[in-house]
């Protein structure tokens, strides 16, 4: 994913800046009559492809709710208040740098996403100076901070939406929990009704990335034949990792820096997402740790520091993929400007909030490890 973002940049800032525009603005069409779809690249990679890194995403938050650190009510406590905090605080952020312009305010909840598996790669980083609670504590974070990514696009991101279409989709949903309730063994007919879901819920006018999310909820998580989620987590793991996300990085972090500027980060939206990511996430699930050892739901693990616990939310203030998609759906095609500009806060935020989470996670080392 790095590689890819790192090359969108050099290609969209090269003498081939225009063949990089081109490439992923290429209308592709498949299918035929009612059936056929005509997007460009941009748009199945964003649109198709995400779906199943979404189903990928619904999966965990399945297997984590069903045996996992989501399972108990007294485990859910701390993460769902911290990762509440760390979404509610860099909205407000957003939008006090951009809640007088109504296009501008669209953007709200780019900075309230957390990259699920760029953090938790920065936080591997760090080695053996993390305790394995804060690796808990910031995989649980970020898969409810996911949850909350998609409750977002459902609700807030839907245009012209199409009731008829809506209530298509009710028909393939039925026949997922049928087969579900049959117990059938094979992941193959909930992938072929899955797809005829998505098409179903892209043409309703509600980002179609849902259904992957809608899909993985319908998997069994055991068979006669075996652990059926885990399995197929197993399996999308590798493509969604060295194939969906850097083509998504790829066609997504391509922004033009010809006369940036000091100033250009000082234009509200890239300013607003910028300080939301790294500010209000910081604080938002610091502050969300605190309230909940207040509330006596849930404290902050025994075995981490303060100031562990502050790295870990720095590098909680890595958006990448979630942000840059959320930036897609409020501002392209409504406002290129303003995507430009949440793209470059995007890339920048991220940035600070990795390498000042790795910073401050080093400087949190026990002696004896600096030993």
């Amino acid at each position: 994913m790095l590689g890819a973002a790192v090359a969108a940049l050099i290609w969209a800032n090269s003498p081939l800046a225009e063949s990089y525009h081109a490439v992923f603005a290429k209308v592709v069409g498949v299918g035929s009559g009612v059936w056929e779809l005509r997007k460009s690249l941009e748009l199945w990679i964003s649109d198709a492809l995400m779906a199943i890194f979404f189903l990928l995403v619904g999966l965990e938050i399945k297997r984590e709710m069903l045996v996992g650190q989501l399972s108990s009510r007294e485990r859910i406590a701390l993460p769902t208040i911290s990762a509440l905090g760390g979404m509610a605080l860099p909205a407000l952020i957003f939008l006090s740098f951009n809640g007088g312009d109504a296009i501008s305010a669209r953007g709200w909840a780019v900075p309230c996403a957390t990259d699920i598996a760029f953090s938790l790669a920065v936080l591997r980083l760090v080695g053996r100076h993390v305790p394995d609670s804060l690796r808990l504590f910031l995989t649980a974070v970020a898969v409810l901070d996911d949850v909350g990514s998609i409750v977002i696009i459902a609700l807030f991101y839907t245009a012209d939406l199409s009731v008829a279409m809506l209530v298509a989709a009710l028909l393939p949903l039925l026949v997922l929990v049928a087969l579900n309730r049959a117990g059938v063994a094979s992941v193959v007919p909930y992938l072929l009704v899955g797809v005829v879901l998505w098409f179903c819920i892209l043409k309703s006018g509600i980002h179609p990335t849902i259904a992957g999310v809608i899909l993985a909820s319908t998997i069994p998580l055991r068979t006669k034949r075996g652990p059926m989620l885990e399995r197929l987590e197993e399996r999308l793991q590798p493509w969604v990792v060295f194939l969906i996300l850097p083509l998504f990085a790829l066609a997504n972090a391509g922004v033009s820096l010809a006369g940036l500027s000091p100033r250009s980060l000082l234009d509200p939206v890239a300013l607003g997402i910028i300080l939301g990511l790294f500010f209000g996430k910081t604080f938002g699930i610091s502050l969300g740790v605190w309230v909940s050892g207040a509330l006596r739901l849930g404290s902050k693990p025994e075995d981490a520091s303060w100031m562990q616990m502050l790295g870990v939310a720095n590098i909680a203030g890595i958006g990448f993929t979630m942000s840059l998609l959320l930036a897609a759906l409020a501002y392209d095609p409504f406002a290129p400007h303003l995507f430009a500009d949440a793209k470059l806060g995007v890339l920048l935020g991220s940035t600070v909030g990795a390498v000042v989470g790795i910073v401050v996670l080093l400087a949190a080392r026990p002696r004896a490890a600096i030993a």
